[in-house]
């Protein structure tokens, strides 16, 4: 054959192909094909369902976990088919022991999930670089110490301190208001009736007025602010009360040496791995052990304590505790982490996926993805750092917000009607004075009206008693002599 020859044939091949009708080259590993797509065990779980779960009315596949897998793959240089397979019946959490072992004996070609990588694990399957910090904690009852100089500002929030106070000044204003026209207490040089109006509104907290009112409006919004205070300190020596003696409540569990010395009962979450911990690497005996279900079995056992069939504290894993505590402040995590390990995805030893998604998970991570996927299922209404976490014991405006609705809707209206009783009575009086020196008003419209509104003033200054006997005075005038 001439060269010729063998030239045209070169022209007609074709690309290679290889099994699978795949034209890149193979890797020595046949990861998936479209044919027979990677088979991904996913743990179908029945609490904290934002990390991983199917949908029961779609069936669909979401989470946490799985939008890290998916973005994790664009950085995988192939295509990897791939199907989601449940494991579980989503009614309680499955085993992820069993999971991981079902992967190492060809059932899942792979495992994707909150998965913890831990010694036992990793001796049957590979896992990827962890995309998950993690670590064991534990959970107990919040008793932050209340002792301080200033313990007794803890039983109100900053915001119920505020309108209180706030409430104090409107109230003595309004009863110098409603008085100052006919009692001779709140009259008098501006200094003194300034501090008589303060100490009269701070006088109510102890029920100990020196200055009596004599109007029935003042009356009437007295009578309703005595009430609104008889309340609020009602609960302030209450919460004050509970604040200082919650330290004998206190729970002795410090971290996880005393919990162990403790001989108390510790709950732990379905499914998980801390069972087998607690007991085979910190020889805590099984007999003290209680499986807890869901979120609100934590809350229950712990609330009840180790004395009425409860528990002193939960040991899990931190995104778990996390996500329990965002919407729980009167739980809080004590002592140090116990262990430092992570959530890795789950692959058949051997796996060239396994250090492929590892790359792939780093490259996530530098590009600040994996965060904005936090973001998206864990920050919903908003990630705000170092927020502020209230005492559990603190009173807060919500609860109170009714009383200082009551209280300010009777003021408002008791001034509305002074006012309006006050104005009637300037217009009259005008009327009358109009009526009787008409004949000497010479004024401009723009002066009278400037002169009206001074006059307004100074008639509200002036003591009822003139004002009768200024009226009494323009309806009797004195006879004129002819």
């Amino acid at each position: 054959m001439d060269t010729k020859s063998t030239s045209e044939m070169d022209h007609k091949l074709l690309n290679a192909s290889w099994p699978g009708k795949e034209t890149d080259k193979p890797r020595g590993w046949v990861a998936a094909t479209k044919e027979r797509p990677l088979r991904i065990g996913i743990p179908n779980r029945a609490t904290f369902v934002e990390y991983v779960t199917e949908d029961h009315g779609t069936h669909e596949i979401q989470g946490y976990c799985i939008d890290v897998f998916n973005a994790s793959l664009r950085f995988v240089p192939y295509d990897v088919p791939h199907r989601f397979i449940p494991f579980g019946d989503g009614k309680s959490n499955p085993s992820y022991d069993e999971l991981v072992r079902m992967v190492s004996e060809d059932v899942f070609d792979a495992a994707v999930g909150d998965i913890t990588i831990i010694t036992n694990r990793t001796r049957i399957a590979d896992f990827t670089q962890p995309y998950a910090a993690n670590g064991l904690v534990i959970v107990i009852p919040n008793r932050n110490s209340n002792s301080g100089a200033w313990v007794f500002l803890k039983p109100f929030t900053a915001e119920m301190w505020g309108v209180t106070a706030a409430f104090f000044l409107v109230i003595g204003l309004v009863i110098w208001i409603l008085e100052h026209r006919i009692n001779d207490d709140f009259r008098g040089p501006p200094r003194r009736q300034f501090i008589t109006m303060i100490l009269f509104s701070l006088s109510t907290l102890f029920k100990t007025n020196q200055v009596d009112t004599i109007s029935t409006l003042g009356r009437m919004v007295m009578m309703v602010w005595l009430f609104v205070l008889m309340v609020i300190t009602s609960s302030y020596t209450a919460s004050l009360t509970s604040i200082l003696t919650i330290q004998q409540l206190s729970s002795p569990i410090t971290g996880m040496d005393s919990l162990i010395a403790s001989n108390l009962p510790i709950g732990y979450q379905v499914g998980s791995f801390v069972g087998s911990y607690l007991t085979d690497s910190l020889n805590i005996a099984k007999s003290r052990l209680v499986v807890l279900e869901s979120p609100e079995d934590y809350a229950e056992k712990l609330s009840l304590g180790p004395t009425n069939g409860g528990v002193a504290a939960v040991v899990d894993e931190l995104p778990y505790v996390k996500l329990f505590l965002s919407d729980r402040k009167d739980f809080g995590i004590v002592g140090d982490m116990i262990t430092k390990n992570g959530w890795g995805f789950v692959f058949k030893r051997g796996s060239p996926l396994a250090m492929d998604l590892s790359t792939a998970i780093l490259r996530l991570s530098e590009s600040e993805d994996l965060k904005k996927i936090g973001d998206k299922w864990f920050c919903k209404d908003g990630c705000e750092a170092g927020r502020h976490v209230s005492d559990p014991n603190q009173l807060h405006l919500d609860s109170f917000w009714g009383l200082f609705l009551l209280c300010g809707s009777v003021t408002l209206t008791a001034l509305i009607i002074f006012l309006v009783k006050t104005v009637r009575q300037f217009v009259r009086y005008k009327k009358k004075q109009r009526d009787l020196m008409s004949q000497y008003s010479s004024a401009t419209s723009s002066t009278r009206c400037a002169q009206a509104v001074y006059s307004f003033f100074d008639f509200i200054d002036e003591k009822e008693e003139a004002i009768k006997k200024m009226f009494k005075q323009y309806e009797d005038p004195p006879s004129i002599a002819v």
